[in-house]
């Protein structure tokens, strides 16, 4: 951690204000590992800071996590579920901040979910002006026609408003089933089912692949880990694009 000065880490341990926390420390009640200290010091989370004996807490640096999970299906994106379905959070194990979803996919759909304890990171992230693509890998019935398509692509009414435009790449095409790739810039909920049902598709399964340049990868359903240093840059570029 790095040094601050005294009376901050004062008044951030809750003791007194920061003036109050200079008065002391001009009336030389405060002390730092045993010695009297003067306005303008400063102290790290190993010092023993005291006041008139009494030992002040140092509040530590909040663990930032930036982590990846393959949500399974089967499981609510919430932190707690009042019909006690399985929650997301439960997969999560030996963490020592609490972490929330970015976002979130409904319980019939799987794929990649990002958690965060950063709560502006996770703004940037969900918020529709910046515009942060996610990719869907969707499972769809019966056949999917040129005019769906072109209906999906351009963007389609739902709830009252017009989805932005996405791009869509057919995958795979079978008698009765037809798997596409979609990626859309916006985040509402169940949005890609919705579009779906919008043009006369129904969805038969719901995969989320990618959010931004970040990849679910070979990530098993249920597994997790943090984000690499070079993805959690790749997704900080994407924003700060959309920033600037």
């Amino acid at each position: 951690m790095e040094k601050i000065r005294i009376q901050k880490i004062i008044a951030d341990s809750g003791y007194c204000s920061r003036r109050k926390a200079e008065e002391l420390i001009s009336a030389n009640r405060v002390q730092v590992n045993g010695r009297p200290c003067k306005l303008g010091d400063k102290a790290g989370n190993k010092d023993l800071i005291t006041v008139d004996g009494e030992k002040i807490y140092v509040p530590k640096k909040k663990e930032l996590y930036y982590i990846m999970m393959h949500k399974p299906r089967g499981y609510v994106t919430t932190m707690s579920d009042e019909l006690d379905r399985k929650c997301v959070v439960d997969l999560l194990q030996g963490l020592d901040e609490r972490v929330y979803p970015i976002g979130r996919l409904d319980r019939n759909s799987e794929g990649l979910l990002l958690f965060t304890n950063d709560g502006k990171f996770a703004n940037d992230i969900m918020h529709p002006s910046k515009h942060i693509t996610k990719t869907y890998r969707v499972t769809v019935r019966p056949d999917v026609t040129d005019e769906q398509l072109v209906e999906l692509s351009e963007g389609v009414e739902i709830e009252g408003r017009k989805t932005l435009p996405c791009t869509i790449t057919v995958l795979d095409k079978q008698p009765g089933r037809v798997v596409m790739q979609m990626v859309i810039k916006e985040g509402r909920n169940r949005q890609i089912r919705k579009m779906c049902e919008a043009v006369g598709l129904e969805v038969a399964r719901l995969k989320r692949t990618a959010v931004g340049p970040v990849k679910l990868g070979m990530l098993k359903p249920g597994e997790y880990r943090e984000l690499k240093a070079d993805e959690l840059r790749a997704l900080r570029n994407a924003i700060s694009k959309q920033q600037g």
